[in-house]
């Protein structure tokens, strides 16, 4: 049994927000079926890829693990059975822009006609007219946008730099967990009322919910936050060091971190000048060089050793670290999976979700395209648990 294994969910989403978001739920046990337009999802060619065959690209595969796939045409004889599969859904999850819904016809209040307990979401980059209606609906959005625009941009990066992106695509993932957030709200809701809702997540909205700290701080004082490299506007020491072999990061704002990092340093000196956080504020710049001074004469190694267990610490990591972490596999968050097309398995993330009665299965593959199209429209037709479904995808 999986938390989700009774719901389906209709994923007519593409490229990496809404893709993520339905990922999220499969995870969990949700049966989701991805509907893709004719021709598939837009990053089903993208790179990288293991050889020359592959069916797709890393890309796809890791946000489309674990789910089943339909290509159809909505505006066109697919329509039909498109509305067929909304009857007994449980959640659609769209990530068109404003207005594209409606134009084929299959927009909310349409789709609640079929089936009024039916959870309805959508990710845009402005949201929907339905949930707040601005001047900004229906202009396309891209987690660059996004980033930009909700503030992320102006407080990343180095002090004499410009405005940097964050790597990961947040502008994308975060909006698309607090998608994944939302539907679950709405599906508990429809258990106890038996009433389905429309569910709205705006990439830009999300971006002023995760720079949260710049909101009060601009409130608060009427400064408006800006870059500050990887420092912190009110702790320290909270920042990256170079050491000999790298960088470290090194976390000891707390009285009795900074007393062990002095103790560590050798330096009692700086512990007994400097003993409030407002005194190592004032002097935060001597005092980095301080530190930096003593971290550029150990490699990374030597200063984890000198610090773990009294002060948090940790080497800057990049892939293959990750890869090498034993933590990372006894946590389960690489998982690898087949790449159709290839003679070798790849590696994905895992789920960060951890269940003890439920845990999440992250290790199916992404389907190929209209993989599943008898199961779902020919005879016999089931929504079997995903465990059932596997036992009888195996047998085949």
């Amino acid at each position: 049994m999986q938390a989700l294994d009774d719901v389906r969910v209709l994923d007519l989403t593409q490229v990496l927000a809404g893709p993520y978001c339905t990922m999220l739920l499969s995870d969990l046990g949700a049966d989701v079926v991805k509907i893709e337009r004719p021709g598939g999802d837009l990053i089903r060619p993208n790179p990288p890829f293991v050889g020359d065959d592959d069916a797709y690209g890393g890309y796809f595969q890791s946000v489309n693990r674990g789910k089943r796939s339909l290509e159809m045409d909505l505006t066109g004889e697919d329509r039909e059975d498109f509305l067929a599969l909304v009857e007994d859904a449980d959640v659609v999850v769209e990530n068109f822009r404003a207005g594209t819904m409606e134009k084929f016809g299959l927009e909310y209040e349409t789709l609640r006609e079929r089936n009024p307990e039916l959870v309805y979401a959508s990710i845009r980059g402005f949201g929907d007219p339905r949930t707040g209606e601005t001047d900004r609906q229906g202009q396309p959005s891209f987690d660059l946008i996004a980033q930009a625009l909700g503030g992320v941009m102006e407080i990343t990066g180095q002090e004499d730099g410009p405005p940097t992106k964050v790597g990961p695509g947040i502008g994308d993932l975060f909006t698309a967990t607090l998608n994944a957030v939302g539907i679950l709200a709405a599906l508990h809701h429809r258990d106890r009322t038996g009433e389905g809702q429309y569910v709205d997540t705006a990439m830009y909205d999300a971006m002023i919910s995760m720079c949260e700290r710049t909101v009060y701080q601009h409130s608060y004082t009427g400064d408006v936050p800006t870059r500050r490299g990887n420092a912190h506007p009110t702790l320290f020491p909270y920042n990256a060091f170079e050491a000999a072999d790298g960088h470290v990061v090194i976390a000891a704002f707390g009285d009795n971190h900074w007393r062990a990092l002095c103790e560590a340093m050798d330096r009692p000196d700086l512990a007994a000048e400097y003993p409030t956080t407002a005194d190592r504020l004032e002097h935060r710049e001597p005092l980095r060089s301080e530190i930096a001074d003593w971290t550029a004469t150990l490699t990374a190694a030597e200063i984890r050793d000198a610090l773990e267990g009294s002060v948090p610490c940790a080497p800057v990591q990049d892939a293959a670290d990750v890869f090498e972490d034993p933590h990372v596999h006894a946590r389960e968050m690489l998982v690898d999976v087949e790449q159709p097309g290839a003679d070798e398995d790849v590696t994905i993330a895992g789920s960060p979700i951890k269940l003890s009665e439920t845990p999440p299965k992250p290790g199916e593959r992404a389907p190929l395209l209209d993989e599943h199209r008898e199961e779902l429209l020919g005879d016999g037709a089931s929504r079997a648990p995903r465990d059932e479904r596997e036992t009888a995808d195996a047998d085949d």
